[in-house]
């Protein structure tokens, strides 16, 4: 009896014992060449990167060990503690990478813009310690950090990126990178991160669906409408009412909104530029309003001014079109759109076309042998007519 005791016993201290090193994160158990020590860590949910730290709430001080595994081609590692804000802008980074000859460069940088290069410069706290290693595959940073204000949770960011020769060059921006996603708090009493995602590029994304709905599918849906339907006598003035519907909320989607959201992510971005799709946007803002405003003094159609209207209104449409669809691709090629968007908006693209084409070819071909098919069934008609009245008479 005492024998099946001690053995149920043993056997639960072992599964007692194996649930606590599951529950142990993966960077518990590293261990640091340099024989340092760090009470506290965390596996960092992405960039395959970790965290460790030891923190002294009496002085505000902690020392840190940032960690990236997978080294394989140079690249530059960063972590940053942001006091005024959780994004990029106001982040005070560490910054680690291996020069051309091979040493390694590890320096202090503040990020004042999105067009950073990671210049060397002075944080607005203390750094003490700082040093960092290549090897087996892994970059690791330590310093020790002097925090200003009796605070234990910060707003933390890490980063990797690529190199060109010694200079740090920017990283991934698209919406499905992990570059997006590494930023969060950190708790250095309790251990606790939060991840969040970047606000401005939810804002990107807003942007660049508000942007292809409008100008890149009403629009087109809206010209398709006031080139076809307008040559049907039936669907007269219904097609005007569609268009003009279309149009005009293409118009607020795409030029007030989206080219609000583009003028305000702009401001945000200090020293990024996108001057190709910034101007196409003016220059589609410009033509919009211009229709919207031209449609509301449209002379009368008995005006000698209304053939340079239809010609205005003709040339800056098809204008309008050619640039926003041209314009739609740059900003799948800013945002690293996935193939997917790609495709699924060039599908819409040759839909509409493909309609288009049979559209043309039905009210140039179609319509016009109907009602000369019916003409002539009228003429017929009016000269039996007249031949019976000759007869009686």
């Amino acid at each position: 009896m005492a024998c099946n005791w001690i053995f149920l016993i043993t056997i639960f201290l072992a599964v007692l014992a194996l649930s606590c090193i599951a529950q142990q994160p993966p960077c518990a158990t590293y261990k640091f060449s340099n024989n340092r020590q760090f009470s506290s860590c965390s596996d960092l949910p992405v960039l395959s990167s970790s965290l460790h730290w030891n923190y002294h709430p009496s002085s505000n001080e902690v020392d840190v060990a940032f960690r990236h595994t997978g080294v394989t081609d140079r690249r530059w590692i960063a972590w940053a503690v942001n006091p005024t804000s959780g994004g990029m802008i106001g982040s005070q980074a560490i910054v680690s990478f291996p020069r051309m000859d091979g040493s390694l460069a590890v320096y202090t940088s503040p990020i004042t813009s999105y067009g950073t290069r990671l210049e060397q410069g002075n944080l607005s706290f203390p750094v003490l310690d700082l040093s960092a290693t290549n090897q087996n595959n892994e970059m690791i940073i330590y310093a020790s950090l002097k925090l200003h204000g009796n605070i234990s949770t910060v707003n933390h960011l890490w980063q990797v990126g690529p190199m060109s020769e010694n200079t740090p060059m920017m990283h991934s921006v698209a919406p499905s990178s992990p570059n997006v996603k590494s930023m969060g708090t950190l708790d250095f009493l309790s251990g606790r991160i939060t991840t969040r995602r970047s606000s401005s590029s939810t804002l990107k994304n807003i942007h660049g669906i508000l942007n292809t709905v409008s100008w890149g599918i009403l629009m087109p849906i809206g010209a398709v409408i006031a080139r076809y339907l307008k040559r049907f006598e039936s669907a007269d003035p219904l097609w005007f009412y569609l268009h003009v519907s279309c149009q005009l909320l293409a118009y607020i989607l795409g030029g007030l909104a989206g080219f609000g959201s583009g003028i305000f992510l702009g401001a945000r971005s200090h020293g990024v530029e996108h001057s190709c799709h910034k101007i196409i946007g003016i220059v589609l803002f410009s033509l919009a309003t211009a229709q919207v405003f031209g449609g509301l003094v449209r002379p009368d159609k008995d005006s000698k001014y209304r053939p340079f209207f239809n010609w205005f209104h003709f040339l800056a449409g098809c204008s309008t079109l050619i640039l926003g669809i041209f314009n739609i691709y740059k900003g799948f090629d800013i945002l690293h759109a996935a193939k997917f968007w790609r495709l699924a908006y060039s599908g819409i693209i040759l839909t509409l076309l493909l309609a288009t084409l049979l559209l043309e070819i039905c009210t140039r071909w179609c319509v016009p042998r109907t009602k000369l098919s019916l003409s002539n069934s009228v003429e017929k008609n009016t000269s039996t007519v007249i031949a019976v009245a000759s007869v009686e008479v």
